[in-house]
């Protein structure tokens, strides 16, 4: 096993990902980026001035774990699995079409269970391991459109807390982070400045030292539920 602790890191070519990946790498954490597209993440790889790039699409419960055992492979060790990427469609309820839900609930949902799951065993064994789920304020007051998004994202939070459950006498901790509007490429796909001005949003980063609190521990009295973060 390697000397550097390692993180698992979905979404990390871009926005909360990647902000978390450049703040661990800082920690010397060694990283899984895992996305749908290689390219973003050997940006982000370059920027962090390190990871292994796992190009993987988390709706698919084999490519999860061909996640956790490319990385236990590769590092030897998993020490926290960040659970960030997801998809946003907004649309109101009367258009939120069956494959609209489906995508919610397959990457905000269904691939942050997938990764816990496979992931379960090596944190085990290593007797510790932290995983953080990003949700969202939208699971405590949605946003009118997001009727899948909000939903899906709420599965994080129960999933943070029954995993705080089973894995206390297996020393593996878990939080779920639900954050305001965040100051993404996703967040202006849906709302534009003038909608929204950034003034009213959160920095990636300031997300991402949330996670980094979460994972060292400085968050521990909070293990099992959700740790809010409103918008300015």
């Amino acid at each position: 096993m390697g000397d550097n602790p390692v993180a698992i890191i979905t979404g990390a070519g871009s926005g909360i990902g990647r902000a978390a990946a450049r703040l661990l790498a800082q920690k010397g954490y060694d990283l899984a980026l895992v996305g749908r597209r290689a390219e973003p993440l050997r940006e982000t790889a370059s920027l962090a001035g390190r990871g292994l790039v796992v190009e993987a699409d988390i709706s698919d419960a084999a490519a999860c774990q061909r996640v956790i055992s490319t990385t236990e492979e590769a590092f030897g060790r998993i020490d926290a699995l960040v659970n960030n990427a997801g998809a946003a469609p907004l649309a109101p309820i009367e258009k939120s079409s069956p494959s609209l839900i489906r995508e919610a609930f397959e990457a905000n949902a269904l691939g942050p269970a997938f990764l816990i799951h496979f992931a379960w065993p090596v944190f085990a064994r290593q007797k510790r391991g932290c995983i953080v789920n990003v949700s969202t304020m939208g699971t405590i007051d949605p946003f009118q459109g997001f009727f899948a998004y909000a939903a899906a994202k709420a599965s994080v939070n129960l999933m943070a807390r029954s995993c705080a459950k089973e894995g206390k006498a297996k020393g593996i901790r878990a939080f779920a982070i639900a954050p305001g509007a965040v100051e993404t490429a996703m967040l202006r796909s849906n709302f534009p400045e003038r909608m929204l001005p950034s003034s009213k949003t959160l920095s990636p980063e300031s997300v991402a030292q949330v996670i980094l609190e979460c994972i060292e521990g400085r968050r521990d009295a909070e293990n099992g539920g959700v740790v809010v973060l409103p918008s300015p």
